[in-house]
């Protein structure tokens, strides 16, 4: 699998919903030791936990809300070789699919979907190594 800054090189991804993402950063990272790799904004940031890694995110968008709203507050991201055949196979198998595959500028193309019981997934492919700096992110202790 290529390599990427912006991503680790866990396969497997959990994306998490906080209300608030920076609370939710400096309570895990104090609370389980985990390290920031990166934040975009207010709305999402990577924590590194050994060779793995959480993304901690708002509820806002892609079916993902805040506990409070009683409705979906996580994913799951997996790294794959090929996203257009995964892509293609997941469709044909009769997996929901929410997005289509698209190039991201943080060196990932990705597409999103949903399983037969409405766990939301997204697959990812490494296309580029792009430092977060490059897409609009900041660096965290750990990159």
């Amino acid at each position: 699998m290529r390599t990427n800054r912006s991503m680790p090189r866990s396969p497997v991804i959990p994306e998490l919903v906080y209300p608030d993402v920076g609370d939710a950063v400096a309570w895990l990272c104090d609370a389980f030791g985990f390290v920031e790799r990166w934040t975009a904004g207010d709305h999402r940031a990577q924590l590194a936990v050994g060779e793995g890694a959480v993304v901690v995110m708002a509820g806002d968008g892609g079916g993902r809300r805040t506990p409070e709203s009683g409705t979906l507050t996580h994913g799951v991201m997996v790294r794959v070789e090929d996203v257009d055949s995964h892509h293609a196979r997941a469709k044909r198998r009769g997996a929901r699919i929410l997005d289509a595959p698209t190039d991201f500028p943080y060196g990932e193309r990705q597409y999103n979907a949903e399983d037969l019981a409405g766990h939301r997934w997204t697959f990812s492919q490494t296309i580029a190594d792009v430092a977060p700096e490059d897409w609009g992110g900041q660096s965290g202790q750990r990159s």
